[in-house]
């Protein structure tokens, strides 16, 4: 079925495109009718994503005491490297500008209740704090619930080995996996979602301005992903003291290999074996590393996160002022973090933060065989960047180790 889902996907959307041409009345109310269904589906799965993603990705760093310097060393680049792809996209975004689709896509409805609108910074702030458990959960405040997943997964990462922490972290990993069953159910009827959607939008638009409006943003995806693959890492590389060519012509099975499998997590023994074999890498190291950054180092899906946030929130009318530049930056950073292990993660934590701002999320419908193209190219990003970590990990350790002698 995987084998086969992208062209099943691009069959959807051209029967999709097909039936909205059409313009048949009874078509269209049954085209609405299941976007609608897809929608809600969408939203009663994406919050509790995020949620658990956070908590149990933090949970389960932060006992490594063994090799702190590795560690820390780990976490420091995977950062920087985050969320210079972050803001390589939002360069792209700003320079590219993609228009906005017909007004007729977007109702406009979801963001008419004025939540996004605060009287001042200092109200800003303190919506951030949540002063309750549920409401943040009840009112989709996606910042005050990335804070309150940081700080408990932080927490439980801290707590001593105990069966009350044990019992915790097995509760959440066992929601987490009923959570997975549920979404791999729904991406297995998407081809249904996707015909709905496609068909739905096509009704309503003008076929002209939306290849502008979506060319743009794949451009700006792309163009992001690129430049981080071939000039921001390398640079971090070189700054490390590493040969780019090099360490990239060692890693290129493994960069190749995430390009067709779409999965980080499925690469992962090539990538060890590549940076061990062809790198020279200390095995200490790439069996530390590695595991780690296919966890939380996500440099294409903080990309993905921040200039898909920003194209569908100006599409459904909402302000994108440089204040809100800076402050999706940050939560697409935290959020791209804390995407282990999701099926499409990044595509369901965007929309999990579009949902929780109100944004009408029927625009996401027409990305998803988009999307499915941009994951190859994310997914090669990602094993890259996981890829030049290592490296730099273990050039740091050989230079401490000459250093004790």
């Amino acid at each position: 079925m995987k084998k086969y889902q992208i062209f099943i996907w691009l069959g959807a959307l051209a029967l999709g495109v097909v039936l909205g041409l059409l313009n048949v009345e009874a078509i269209n109310t049954v085209m609405n009718f299941l976007a609608t269904v897809y929608t809600r589906l969408f939203r009663l799965l994406a919050v509790p994503t995020i949620v658990l993603a956070v908590i149990t990705t933090l949970a389960s760093l932060g006992g490594s005491k063994e090799l702190g310097r590795m560690f820390r060393t780990t976490l420091t680049f995977t950062l920087l490297t985050t969320v210079a792809a972050a803001a390589v996209a939002l360069v792209y975004y700003v320079v590219i500008a993609p228009g906005n689709l017909p007004a007729d896509v977007v109702s406009g409805e979801a963001v008419a209740d004025g939540r996004q609108v605060s009287t001042s910074y200092t109200d800003q702030l303190l919506s951030v704090i949540p002063d309750n458990v549920v409401r943040p959960l009840l009112d989709g405040n996606v910042l005050a619930l990335l804070l309150l997943c940081f700080a408990v997964g932080i927490a439980l990462s801290r707590m001593p080995e105990s069966q009350p922490k044990t019992v915790i972290l097995n509760g959440l990993t066992g929601l987490q996996e009923l959570l997975y069953t549920l979404i791999r159910w729904l991406i297995a009827i998407l081809p249904l979602g996707i015909v709905a959607f496609a068909g739905q939008l096509i009704a309503e638009m003008g076929a002209g301005m939306m290849l502008d409006s979506l060319g743009k943003y794949v451009a700006v995806i792309l163009a992001g992903n690129l430049t981080q693959m071939f000039i921001v890492l390398p640079i971090f590389l070189l700054l490390s003291g590493l040969n780019p060519i090099k360490t990239f012509t060692g890693m290129s099975q493994a960069v190749l290999m995430a390009f067709f499998t779409k999965s980080s997590a499925a690469t992962l023994p090539v990538t060890m074996d590549n940076a061990e074999k062809r790198l020279g890498v200390s095995p200490k190291v790439s069996r530390f590393v590695l595991p780690i950054c296919t966890t939380v180092n996500m440099n294409g899906c903080a990309a993905f996160i921040l200039a898909t946030s920003l194209f569908v929130m100006q599409n459904n009318g909402i302000a994108v002022t440089w204040t809100t530049m800076l402050v999706w930056l940050l939560i697409a950073v935290v959020s791209a973090v804390g995407n282990a292990g999701v099926p499409m993660g990044c595509y369901f934590l965007t929309l999990s933060l579009m949902s929780g701002i109100g944004a009408d999320v029927s625009i996401m419908g027409i990305i998803l065989p988009i999307y499915t193209i941009i994951d190859m190219v994310e997914t090669s990003e990602n094993v890259w960047s996981d890829s030049c970590v290592c490296a730099i990990a273990n050039r740091r350790l050989k230079a401490e180790e000459a250093e004790q002698k």
